[in-house]
């Protein structure tokens, strides 16, 4: 960095005409990308207990210095976090040998001039671009489209939150949205494109550690644990609203959490809200094993309902665990025979013919139909949903098709059954950052016993 330590002093007073220079976060991996050398001057004794450390460096290269800088904050961070130094305030001054700065930019003492920064205080937010890992697409196709790249990270500003996260949500909806089919989510969707995605980043579900808030956000400070939404989750950080977040459960580790907002508000809405579950009723789950399938039968059962969950031969004794009060294996028994009826089917499999499932339905019983593959490129198995309302008009049954929305309010709700035992995510299988491709791939696969996630 072609920069070194000239003055170490255990002195707390300003030095006159020293110009202090604000640095910008770096990439936490650039304290090893560092030269040895340098990594040497900063790990020294005297800096460590210094109050005031003063680098020089020549004219032009002041951000090397910056740089330097940053590290010199993240080493000391990581030693007071150790006990290996005491936690005394600490100043940074720069100085370029040579021509000095004309304007140097002003650092007003104890006044935030950006977000604040989990376990940093106040950080001052400069041009420089801090840059995350995230999973991209730059088009529309399969699993081969997502590669891992780095990228810029966001800055939240107003009412928005900077979350540093720890495990992020995988599911079908993040499918269509990387293919971009059927063709009719391209129009429907606002935060989709027509040729190609406007957000290179996939991803909804997110738990994590709040890193940095902006300057209007009330209900989160930096280092509160949270899960929650937002757009472009499969990455290092992600910005949302603090009204995406709410404190995580206690009783979940954050890959559990991250299970969680995304399914949850599918199955609590389709459950409550379209399928108006009431107390001594009975409900069929189809699809009881899925992330979406395995929410409805603790919310069924919340509600107090009897419920039958439906799958196949090996995911029987997990339905079963769960709560529900039969299990029916598909592979073995056909459940819209007509043999046996339902005051409320909600459908998370998406093949089956309406004129099926109304035969599993009471003569006043209610649908509620949850997604849609399968049935062609441009509607996608769809048509079956939009068939569903108006079909609801001339028949005596309710055929509803589900539409979920992420709520503040639900996210609450479902946090209280969490932490009254009452709601359990299940995990099919965690898999890290780099291999999202591979999750999205045993996702279309099918036979999932619960919600993938990713760790990062």
């Amino acid at each position: 960095m072609n920069c070194k330590t000239v003055t170490i002093a255990s002195c707390a007073g300003e030095i006159p005409g020293a110009p202090r220079t604000p640095y910008a976060p770096l990439n936490p991996s650039s304290w090893h990308q560092a030269p040895s050398s340098s990594r040497a001057r900063i790990a020294s004794d005297p800096f460590r207990n210094a109050r005031l450390a003063i680098l020089a460096v020549p004219a032009g290269t002041a951000g090397h210095g910056c740089g330097c800088i940053d590290m010199m904050t993240r080493f000391c961070d990581r030693e007071q976090e150790q006990g290996k130094a005491p936690a005394a305030p600490r100043t940074m001054a720069l100085i370029t040998a040579g021509v000095q700065p004309k304007n140097p930019p002003p650092v007003p003492p104890n006044k935030p001039t950006g977000p604040v920064m989990a376990d940093h205080g106040h950080r001052p937010v400069t041009g420089r671009e801090t840059t995350m890992q995230a999973i991209v697409q730059d088009r529309y196709g399969s699993a081969d489209v997502l590669e891992l790249a780095d990228i810029g990270q966001p800055v939240p500003a107003g009412n928005e939150v900077l979350i540093q996260i720890q495990a992020a949500g995988l599911h079908r909806g993040d499918w269509h949205v990387m293919t971009g089919l059927p063709y009719l989510i391209r129009v429907v969707v606002p935060a989709l494109g027509l040729r190609k995605p406007k957000s290179p980043v996939l991803g909804m579900d997110v738990a994590g550690r709040v890193e940095a808030v902006g300057s209007k956000v009330t209900r989160f400070q930096p280092g509160d644990a949270v899960f929650g939404w937002c757009d472009g989750s499969f990455a290092e950080y992600a910005c949302a609203g603090e009204d995406h977040f709410t404190p995580k459960p206690a009783n979940l580790s954050f890959e559990q959490a991250a299970a969680v907002p995304i399914s949850g508000f599918a199955a609590l809405q389709g459950v409550r809200d379209q399928g108006e579950v009431q107390a001594g009723q009975k409900v069929l789950v189809i699809g009881a094993a899925g992330a979406v399938g395995s929410f409805g039968v603790q919310l069924a059962k919340a509600f107090g309902a009897e419920v039958t969950g439906v799958g196949s031969t090996t995911q029987v004794e997990l339905v079963r665990s769960i709560g529900a009060d039969d299990v029916i294996d598909y592979t073995r028994e056909d459940v819209t025979d007509g043999a046996r009826h339902w005051d409320v089917i909600l459908d998370t499999a998406g093949r089956r013919p309406l004129s099926q499932l109304r035969r599993a339905l009471t003569p006043k019983g209610t649908l509620v139909i949850v997604g849609g593959e399968g049935a062609g490129r441009w509607l996608g198995g769809f048509t079956r949903n939009l068939r569903a309302p108006l079909l609801s008009r001339f028949v005596g049954q309710r055929l509803r098709m589900l539409a979920s929305k992420p709520r503040q309010e639900d996210l609450q709700t479902l946090r209280e059954l969490i932490e009254a035992g009452k709601l359990t995510p299940l995990i099919a299988r965690t898999y890290p950052l780099g291999e999202v491709p591979e999750a999205i791939r045993q996702l279309e696969a099918g036979h999932t016993r619960g919600k993938i996630v990713i760790a990062v």
